[in-house]
């Protein structure tokens, strides 16, 4: 065990020879023009602690004797400590922290413009492609509602014109009543300001933001100002501006407005500059106008688009769709801080007096009646209403039978013209329109038309054309986000006789349309491309569809029978002859 113990510094001294011709190595990899490969030490455990060993020793027990052999060796050699090495440098902090203080001093207000400004994808600016046809979108829905609303018939004139790469001018021009003076620069402006927004009345536009949206989006990408023409009547003047929108303050810039010759009696003009991609094709503007005409049939629209002839959708029919009424908000749809809210505003006496004139389908009995099982007496004033009497008040209307808000506030296009609609469109052989009774979501009364066209020219091997509508308007977008799809994905067709993939849209000679008529149509978001998903508009969905689908099964199973009757009478017409020759 001695003379084992001796010879290990013999191996330790062997070492540092291999370890010498190692720089050799190196010399001859420079001159070969390789870059030197120098290796790492490699760690041994001793003891819970990592002992260095040079690489190419042999064993651990020589590297930890040699490493004790050149310790002692140090600590003779040089009796003064060795200086420690330089700590490593701070790395530089990418910021500072900031005091309460200081923060407070940033924190500001927001305008909706500014918002907007910044998150234009929420209101369909998202992509080139997309914006030009949100632009058009809003004007034409503009258009549409004032034409309807003052009772004229709605000729339209959509222009798309190249100003440039990826710049385009449009031009959406309109028959309707026009707009007064002052309210110009506030409509195209200035964001969530209208007419639509504080009552529950049918209409496309709700929230006060599309037109308004377009004009930001213009200014923010080409900088020039928006050109509005209005005019209210012959005998009034034609008036033009030109105006930007100051997004800090949420408020209208007017650079220009002045008085204008217009050959049109009455009406609205609008000229802006968008940065866009005009293409056709699915979820162009090409498709958005044939839509609109589908649903439109009272409406006169024409087209002029770059490098193409001018489409022109005649007017179907001179009869306008019946007017829409607002109506009063109905019990069953109201909430709590809604409520507390209306009655805090009030003006009338007492809280029964209050229920029976601020919402629909209350009267003064009905109100007694909730009252009465709300435990709030009827005399009190609605501004001194607790909060815990408000909520009370909520859960009695449940537990009161109350009618259904009334339904002739809606506007629908009808069965005949939705076949008139879908027979100019589509070259079909079978045409079929259903519209369902009005009801009621969350205390919006709403209505669904459903219609369809099967066969004809139509292609049989790909997925069937969805068309959706709310309140006459096309829903290009997010289709699968949308509570109609969900209806028509959920509808059985193979029942019918039309092919159809389990969760899928069915497949064949088919177009289906589908509009809901309400007087707050609930969007999934602000650029009002799909419905939600309410059980009441899904429920109501398929039983439209359903019932077209029955007749559509009726014209397919009659076809197949004539079919066969054919058949069979080729047969007979072929073989007879031979029948006769055999029995003579």
């Amino acid at each position: 065990m001695v003379a084992a113990r001796r010879k290990k510094p013999a191996r330790a001294k062997a070492a540092p020879k291999r370890a010498a011709r190692k720089p050799a190595a190196s010399a001859r990899a420079k001159k070969a023009g390789r870059r030197p490969v120098v290796e790492e030490p490699e760690t041994l455990p001793l003891f819970g602690e990592d002992v260095m060993r040079a690489p190419g020793s042999r064993s651990a027990g020589a590297a930890l004797d040699t490493a004790a052999d050149s310790a002692r060796a140090k600590k003779k050699s040089s009796p003064e400590p060795v200086a420690d090495a330089p700590a490593p440098r701070a790395r530089k902090s990418a910021g500072t922290y900031s005091s309460a203080e200081t923060i407070g001093q940033k924190q500001r207000e927001i305008s909706v413009s500014e918002f907007f400004a910044k998150n234009r994808h929420m209101l369909g600016f998202d992509s080139p492609t997309r914006a030009i046809l949100t632009a058009v979108k809003e004007a034409v829905d503009n258009s549409l509602d004032a034409c309807e609303e003052a009772g004229l018939p709605p000729d339209i004139l959509v222009e798309i014109h190249e100003a440039g790469e990826n710049r385009y001018r449009l031009v959406i021009e309109d028959s309707g009543p026009g707009i007064v003076k002052q309210q110009v620069p506030k409509i195209f402006g200035k964001l969530l300001y209208g007419s639509k927004f504080h009552e529950l009345r049918q209409s496309r536009g709700q929230q006060g933001i599309g037109i308004s949206a377009a004009v930001m989006y213009s200014q923010l990408t080409v900088g020039k100002p928006v050109k509005i023409t209005s005019r209210t009547g012959a005998k009034a003047q034609a008036h033009l501006y030109e105006l930007q929108i100051d997004t800090k303050k949420n408020a209208p810039i007017v650079l220009d407005d002045g008085a204008v010759e217009w050959e049109r009696p009455h009406g609205t003009r609008i000229e802006m500059e968008i940065e866009a991609v005009y293409q056709k094709g699915k979820r162009s503007v090409d498709q958005y106008l044939h839509q609109v005409a589908l649903a439109n049939p009272h409406a006169d629209i024409r087209f002029i688009a770059p490098k193409s002839d001018p489409v022109h959708y005649t007017r179907l029919s001179n009869q306008l769709p019946p007017p829409a009424t607002p109506i009063k908000p109905h019990p069953y749809g109201v909430e709590l801080g809604v409520l507390i809210e209306m009655m805090h505003v009030s003006h009338a006496r007492n809280v029964a007096a209050f229920l029976s004139h601020e919402f629909s389908r209350m009267s003064a009995k009905t109100a007694q009646e909730v009252l009465g099982i709300a435990k709030v007496p009827a005399s009190t004033k609605p501004a001194r209403i607790t909060r815990d009497q408000a909520e009370a008040i909520i859960n009695a209307f449940t537990k009161v039978k109350i009618m259904r808000p009334p339904t002739d506030c809606l506007s629908v296009t009808g069965d005949d013209l939705l076949v008139k609609s879908l027979q100019r469109e589509v070259k079909a052989s079978f045409y079929t329109a259903v519209s369902r009774p009005p009801t009621v979501y969350r205390g919006n009364p709403f209505q669904i038309e459903a219609a369809l066209a099967y066969g004809g020219e139509l292609p049989g091997d790909e997925i069937v054309t969805l068309y959706r509508f709310a309140n006459r308007a096309p829903l290009i977008y997010q289709q699968n986000a949308c509570a109609l799809t969900n209806a028509v994905m959920n509808t059985a067709w193979k029942s019918y006789g039309v092919d159809q993939s389990r969760g899928a849209l069915p497949s064949g000679p088919l177009v289906i349309m589908v509009q809901i008529a309400s007087v707050w149509v609930p969007f999934t978001s602000e650029s009002k491309e799909s419905v939600a998903h309410y059980d009441d508009i899904i429920k109501e969905t398929k039983l439209a569809l359903q019932e077209c689908g029955r007749r559509l099964g009726q014209f397919i199973r009659r076809g197949q029978r004539e079919r066969d009757e054919m058949k069979k009478r080729s047969y007979i017409e072929k073989y007879i002859p031979h029948i006769g020759i055999a029995l003579q």
